[in-house]
């Protein structure tokens, strides 16, 4: 073979040589990948881990975004977490492959272009690699004991449940794995969220918990159930099969292929209700495949249904509004609430350490409540209109006013009033003594 020609064929070769295989890999492969992405594509990603599993595997996620290593005011922060139950292989897979098309597609793709540019993404395809190594890949269905971690525990079923309606201890020791999805969470702005399993086919939402007996089924409606419907549907309907609702023989109907978590089979100390409550973040449980663990040759079938899903649902963080609660001199106000009319969240959502607030709402007419202490609370009407395609939710930047400030103005008001009223009354009575004069010449000269 000619020089030239030997060349020509290896650079020809080189897309399929670095292209991510379909295929599982285990923690060296998956780390080692997440690393080349890295050292490929400097500019818009940040390779960091959150900490570390029971056996010490680092939880790596990878950032993607313009600014992937910091949060910048007003970009919302998405995140999407895989392989919580270690034998649940599918959507490990899914975000891996997710990560190599953002990455490739960044500057080609006009819609990865934006959604790039206006978010800031976390991937994090492995909450449970110590699980993943127990499990017994390709096991065609059959249920493996890589679901819990290596302590024996189930990770989705290990965070705090919710606060007023569980007050009993919890029923095992908060895991490593656990703890640092935990402060990742109450230490990021996270607005949306995906938490990829398998099992089923349906896209779930909150609650999985209930007030109620938790053993019994029903729906558990929460604050922002409309919201949360709509995301689950967006999913569901942009995914090729999921809509029909009727893809496994082990799993119930579920109408549009969506189902609220507890209505299902209800369950405590499940990582999407941790992510509402307590995080302030939109997170649904999406279950990609009848099989947890099915054959390898599978995987390219499964990128193709939910790929679109997958990429159409970073435009959902756009839902709503956003900005920031100011005080009288334009400075951020921290941890100030924000509350919608009507939706009586359990724990109140808070503006963030920049004075941020980010709401997932469906285009209407709303009311937000603002209050901080120190500060006067205000109520602000909000028209909100679908601006997903813009790739912006509305900004409304909100102000509070001093309550110093106000008292003081009071007084000022108070003091102007007085000094009118005695203005009034002191021309009033010069009017009248003059009026008294005049009166008395005229009733001289006519003696």
């Amino acid at each position: 073979m000619l020089p030239g020609i030997r060349l020509l064929w290896i650079w020809a070769m080189i897309p399929y040589a670095i292209s991510l295989e379909f295929k599982y890999h285990n923690a060296k492969d998956l780390e080692s990948f997440l690393h080349r992405i890295n050292t490929n594509y400097p500019s818009i990603t940040h390779l960091y881990s959150i900490g570390k599993s029971v056996e010490g595997v680092d939880l790596w996620v990878l950032a993607i975004g313009k600014h992937p290593q910091e949060h910048v005011v007003g970009i919302p922060e998405v995140k999407y977490i895989g392989n919580v139950h270690g034998d649940e292989l599918v959507g490990r897979e899914m975000l891996l492959h997710l990560v190599e098309h953002l990455v490739e597609e960044y500057g080609k793709d006009s819609t990865i272009t934006q959604i790039i540019s206006s978010t800031r993404i976390h991937i994090m395809p492995s909450m449970n690699p110590d699980g993943y190594a127990m499990a017994e890949l390709e096991e065609y269905c059959m249920p493996t004991k890589g679901r819990y971690n290596k302590a024996g525990i189930d990770l989705n079923r290990n965070f705090p449940d919710v606060p007023v309606w569980d007050t009993s201890p919890p029923s095992s020791s908060s895991q490593p794995e656990t703890e640092a999805v935990m402060n990742w969470i109450l230490n990021e702005t996270f607005v949306l969220s995906l938490s990829l399993h398998g099992g089923a086919v349906v896209a779930s939402y909150p609650y999985d918990s209930r007030k109620e007996d938790s053993k019994s089924r029903g729906y558990s409606k929460c604050p922002d159930d409309d919201v949360f419907m709509y995301l689950a549907k967006n999913f569901s309907y942009n995914h090729a099969t999921m809509y029909f609702g009727n893809e496994c023989e082990t799993t119930p109907y579920f109408k549009d292929g969506i189902t609220n978590g507890a209505d299902w089979y209800p369950f405590r100390g499940g990582m999407q209700d941790f992510n509402y409550i307590q995080g302030q973040c939109f997170e649904l449980t999406v279950e990609l495949s009848c099989c947890k663990n099915p054959p390898s040759y599978t995987l390219e079938n499964f990128w193709n249904e939910s790929q679109i899903s997958l990429i159409n649902f970073f435009k959902l963080v756009h839902l709503g509004v956003k900005g920031q609660v100011l005080d009288h001199d334009g400075k951020p106000i921290k941890y100030a609430t924000v509350k919608v009319q009507d939706r009586e969240n359990i724990i109140p959502f808070q503006t963030n350490q920049h004075g941020e607030y980010y709401r997932l709402l469906l285009p209407g007419t709303y009311k937000l409540e603002v209050s901080a202490t120190g500060f006067q609370t205000k109520t602000f009407p909000l028209e909100i209109l679908d601006n997903v395609s813009n790739f912006s939710a509305l900004v409304s930047d909100l102000r509070l006013s001093n309550n110093v400030l106000g008292s003081e103005a009071g007084q000022h008001s108070g003091i102007a009033s007085i000094v009118q009223e005695n203005t009034i009354l002191l021309t009033s009575v010069f009017f009248s003594v003059l009026f008294s004069f005049n009166s008395l010449d005229r009733y001289v000269s006519m003696l």
